[in-house]
């Protein structure tokens, strides 16, 4: 590409920029100076009709002056009297907004989190679930509701499903949102839905057929495969125990592993597809049950290949309950943790294999607070992170070494988290809560 190095003249809101064409071209093709040049990079200009290169721009020059300055340094320094809804605002106008994205926080790294931002949530009591969005935004699942933001905090209109609990909810994509509910009795609804992130409308219907017949039933916990199907733990009135599989673009129902006797599939908290093996892992969890079932599970072959449980296990005053479990495929383990936060892993290459408890990890000091939180495991780029009461634990390295630990007190325990778009965002019990963390951007040298 060779870049012109001739000055540019920018009327912008009646005040006067210049710059020059390789500080503008650095916005991108798709930005609207990118259509200020020709394929070759070269500045577009009548010399006859404008002599001076000089262009009007009708907007705000104060904004404008920031993200010029974004453009020349790759730095953003917004003034403190500058809203900076505002400046999106701005910046979406002139295509920019990804330029603002990526100077506010840089690529994921747990031990250099920083907190962003806090949001109060719309209505008291325990959220059920936090999702990150593929773009930096999240969702959060509160009762029947699913409110929506995007990685400016802008809350969308929210999902309304009618009074039927929401149990889990996950993103397909930037645009559509998945949301599993409750069934309600005598109404033959509940399911699965896919909904409009931007509108909060709902675009399709996911349903569950049994002997030939529609059936009305309660979806749990959600998964979604890289060859676009959808999982979901289902609950019926009669046979329609276990999970469902579903086209994530069809929307059709695509399979269904019924659940064994004795075992427990359909009421299963978590759900974590595993594209190294093409299984799918199938979590239920103390308290949901009295016993805890984790299973790995084979579509190809219609099998459980391999499965775990504490059914049979002697009861000791200590007892360690799990209360999350978490796939990692490289280390052939799952991992699991109890409510003091003790990690503890499971061979999978055996099955039926005891739970190898890591004391190492154990990091509650003091007595549990009043109303606690169960723990939640994720695993994001290499590093493990478990929540506990207020505070989250990254492990990192083969032996899983505690490597950092951070907390916002405000918002009472952590009762979810999620991570995705480059953050992580923690869900509190009090009043739905929710902090935002990112990675400072790496310094302009």
């Amino acid at each position: 590409m060779g870049y012109q190095q001739n000055r540019v003249r920018l009327n912008v809101g009646a005040r006067i920029f210049e710059t020059t064409v390789t500080t503008l071209a650095n916005a991108g093709r798709n930005s609207l100076f990118g259509a200020m040049f020709d394929d070759s990079w070269n500045l577009q200009s009548d010399t006859d009709t404008n002599p001076t290169n000089e262009y009007f721009i009708d907007r705000n020059p104060d904004c404008f002056a920031v993200l010029l300055d974004l453009l020349r340094t790759n730095e953003l320094c917004v003034p403190t009297n500058m809203s900076e809804k505002l400046l999106y605002r701005e910046a979406l106008y002139y295509g920019l907004l990804d330029h603002v994205r990526s100077a506010k926080w840089g690529p994921f790294d747990a031990n250099r989190l920083r907190l962003s931002g806090t949001v109060a949530g719309q209505a008291p009591g325990d959220g059920t679930a936090i999702r990150a969005g593929p773009d930096g935004g999240c969702c959060v699942a509160h009762g029947c509701m699913v409110h929506v933001y995007d990685w400016m905090m802008d809350e969308h209109p929210p999902i309304s499903l009618d009074y039927q609990r929401v149990n889990d909810v996950g993103w397909l994509d930037s645009e559509n949102i998945v949301v599993s509910v409750c069934e309600r009795m005598g109404r033959g609804d509940g399911g699965i839905g896919l909904f409009s992130s931007s509108s909060g409308e709902l675009r399709d219907k996911f349903q569950v057929s049994h002997e030939n017949q529609v059936k009305s039933y309660t979806a749990g916990a959600l998964s979604f495969s890289s060859d676009y199907k959808i999982f979901s733990s289902c609950k019926g009135r009669s046979n329609e125990y276990g999970i469902g599989v579903w086209d994530q673009i069809t929307g059709k129902q695509t399979d269904f592993f019924y659940e064994p006797l004795g075992w427990s599939l359909g009421e299963a908290d978590k759900l974590q597809w595993l594209n190294g093996s093409n299984c799918l892992l199938v979590a239920t969890l103390f308290p949901r049950k009295d016993n805890c079932y984790i299973s790995l599970l084979d579509f190809r072959e219609k099998k459980i290949v391999w499965s775990w449980s504490d059914m049979g296990a002697p009861v000791m005053v200590d007892e360690k309950r799990v209360r999350d479990a978490i796939a990692m495929e490289e280390s052939n383990a799952i991992c699991v943790v109890n409510e003091y936060e003790d990690l503890g892993f499971i061979d999978i290459r055996n099955s039926g294999g005891s739970v190898r408890w890591s004391s190492r990890s154990k990091l509650m000091k003091g007595k549990m607070p009043d109303e606690p939180c169960y723990p939640k495991l994720a695993l994001h780029e290499g590093q493990l992170f478990s929540s506990m009461n207020d505070s989250i634990s990254v492990f990192c390295g083969p032996d899983w070494v505690l490597t950092s630990r951070f907390r916002r007190s405000y918002g009472g325990s952590i009762c979810d988290f999620s991570i995705g778009g480059d953050r992580l965002f923690a869900l509190h019990s009090e009043d739905n809560v929710f902090d935002t963390w990112e990675t400072p951007p790496a310094p302009i040298i």
